[in-house]
C-alpha cells in the first residue's frame, strides 16, 4: 500500500519513512520544497536504505491548502507527523497553535476526500500532562491537558488544541477516516541528519559541555525507532481505530540521570559531561538573562508519572531501554560530526 507521511524531513517523520520502507510499503512524504528531497534521501542512506522509486514526494505546508489533495491521493493510510516544535519561545502562542491545529485539519480534510482509511496523528504527552492540580497523579490516555490550568505554555496548547480538533473533525464525519493518536514523551534516539530535532539539542549540549550544571527537570523518554514501530502498528491493527496511545519507555528521568548515562557510557566523549545539579534558585536567576530558560521554570522539580502500558496490551508494542536510547542518541551526534571536536577527545 502507499502511505503518506507528513513532514518527512523531520526526526520522527524520517524514521517512520525508514520503517515503512523496511516493511515493504511505498511512501509518499510531504516536504515544503523540492530542495528538501535530497535531504530526506540522504538521511535514509545514513541507515543503509536507498529508497529509489518506493519513495515519492509531494509539496505542501501546514499553513496553506495547496498540495494536500495531491499528497493524499491514492493513499490508504496517513501518518500525520508534521508539527512545529521550536527550541525557543514564540513571540505569540498562535505561531504554534494555528499551524498545528489548522494544519491537522487540512490533512484530515484531504484524507477524507481521498478516501484514506486511517490517519495516525502524532500528538504529544504535552496534550495530556499539563495544567493538572494533582501533581502526584499517574497520567494515562484518559487525561487531557487542562488549558486553563497553571503554566500551560504555547507548545502544550498547540498539541492539545490540534488533537482536540482532530477528534471533533472525525466525529462530525461519522468516524471517517478512522483516527488513531499517539502521544509520545521526549523523543530521543539516533539522528540521521545534521538538522537536529529540539529533543536532541539537550544531548548535543551535554556533549558540547554547554551546560556547566543541570536544572532539576525530568522527562519521560521514548526511542524514535520504537515510536516509528508504534506508528506502523497503530496504522494497521484494527484494535487501534479510535484510540490514543501514550508512548513512553519506563519512568521519567531527570536530566542529571540522562547526563550520567552519557558520562558513563561514551568513553572519552562522555568523561567531561556535567552531572552536577543546579539549584532551582540559580536557574531562576539565570532565566532573568536567558529567556530561553523561562518556559522551564514552572517544571523545575516536577515529575510527571505516566502509564504507557496500553500500547503494549493492545498492540503488543515493546520498547528499548532508556539507556540504550540515550547512548544511541549521543553516538549518532558524534558520528555525524554534530559535536564540537574538542569535546570528544
Amino acid at each position: 500500500m502507499t502511505v503518506l507521511v507528513t513532514g518527512g524531513s523531520g526526526f520522527v517523520g524520517v524514521h517512520c519513512i525508514l520503517r515503512l520502507l523496511q516493511t515493504g510499503h511505498s511512501v509518499r512524504t510531504t516536504v515544503r520544497s523540492p530542495a528538501r528531497e535530497e535531504a530526506v534521501r540522504a538521511m535514509l542512506r545514513t541507515s543503509g536504505v536507498e529508497a529509489g522509486d518506493a519513495l515519492s514526494f509531494a509539496y505542501a505546508d501546514l499553513t496553506a491548502d495547496a498540495g494536500w489533495a495531491d499528497a493524499a491521493k491514492d493513499c490508504e493510510h496517513v501518518l500525520h507527523v508534521a508539527s512545529p516544535f521550536p527550541w525557543g519561545v514564540p513571540e505569540h502562542e498562535d505561531e504554534l497553535i494555528v499551524p498545528a491545529r489548522d494544519g491537522t485539519l487540512r490533512v484530515l480534510r484531504a484524507a477524507g476526500e481521498a478516501g484514506v482509511r486511517r490517519v495516525v496523528l502524532t500528538s504529544s504527552f504535552a496534550a495530556i500532562s499539563y495544567g493538572h492540580a494533582d501533581r502526584g497523579k499517574t497520567l494515562s490516555e484518559q487525561d487531557w491537558t487542562e488549558l486553563d490550568g497553571p503554566h500551560v505554555g504555547a507548545y502544550a496548547k498547540s498539541k492539545t488544541l490540534a488533537e482536540r480538533a482532530a477528534w471533533e473533525f472525525v466525529k462530525r464525519r461519522g468516524g471517517s477516516p478512522e483516527l488513531t493518536v499517539i502521544n509520545p514523551g521526549g523523543v530521543l534516539g539516533p539522528a540521521l541528519g545534521s538538522e537536529l530535532p529540539t529533543s536532541l539539542i539537550l544531548i548535543q549540549r551535554l556533549l558540547d559541555r554547554d551546560l556547566p550544571a543541570l536544572p532539576r527537570l525530568s522527562y519521560s523518554v521514548v526511542d524514535v525507532r520504537d515510536l516509528a514501530e508504534l506508528h506502523l502498528r497503530a496504522m494497521t491493527d484494527p484494535a487501534a481505530a479510535g484510540e490514543r496511545f501514550l508512548a513512553v519507555a519506563g519512568p521519567p528521568m531527570w536530566i542529571a540521570d540522562i547526563a550520567r548515562v552519557v558520562h558513563d557510557q561514551l568513553g572519552a566523549a562522555g568523561r567531561r559531561v556535567p552531572t552536577r545539579v543546579l539549584p532551582d534558585a540559580l536557574v531562576r536567576m539565570a532565566a532573568l538573562f536567558d529567556k530561553s530558560l523561562r518556559p522551564f521554570l514552572p517544571e523545575l522539580g516536577k515529575v510527571k508519572k505516566a502509564d504507557g502500558s496500553k500500547a503494549g496490551r493492545v498492540l503488543g508494542w515493546e520498547t528499548r531501554s532508556t539507556e540504550e536510547t540515550i547512548v544511541a542518541s549521543a553516538e549518532s551526534l558524534i558520528s555525524l560530526g554534530l559535536v564540537k571536536a574538542a569535546s570528544i577527545v
